[in-house]
C-alpha cells in the first residue's frame, strides 16, 4: 500500500490509476458492480471482507494489510463522528488486552 496517509478508498483509487485501469476494468476483474467500486473508492460504501480479499488478490497486496487499512478507517471515522479525543485509543487498547486475557 501507499506510504501516503489516505483513506482505504483513496488508496484503492490510486492503485487503480497507477495501473492505468478504468473502474469498469477493475470491477469486472474482481466481479463487482462498477458503481459499487466507485462508491468504495469515494468512501461512500464499505467493502465486505470478501471484496477486500478480491481487491487484495487483484492488486497483489497482502490481504491482512488491506484489512488493517480498512479497519483503521472505520476507527478513525468513528472517533471523528463521536468527536472523541485520541485517549479513547488507549482505553480501547486496554480493553483488547483484557478481552484477550479472558479467552
Amino acid at each position: 500500500m501507499s506510504r501516503t496517509i489516505a483513506t482505504f478508498g483513496e488508496q484503492i483509487r490510486l492503485l487503480r490509476e497507477e495501473a492505468t485501469l478504468s473502474l469498469r476494468e477493475v470491477a469486472g476483474q474482481i466481479g463487482i458492480d462498477t458503481s459499487l467500486l466507485g462508491k468504495i473508492e469515494r468512501n461512500k460504501r464499505q467493502p465486505t471482507k470478501e471484496q477486500i480479499k478480491l481487491i487484495a488478490q487483484f492488486f497483489k497486496l497482502n490481504e491482512k494489510d488491506l484489512i488493517k487499512e480498512f479497519i483503521s478507517d472505520q476507527i478513525a471515522y468513528k472517533i471523528l463522528e463521536e468527536e472523541a479525543d485520541l485517549d479513547i485509543l488507549k482505553v480501547a487498547e486496554m480493553k483488547i488486552k483484557y478481552l484477550k486475557d479472558r479467552r
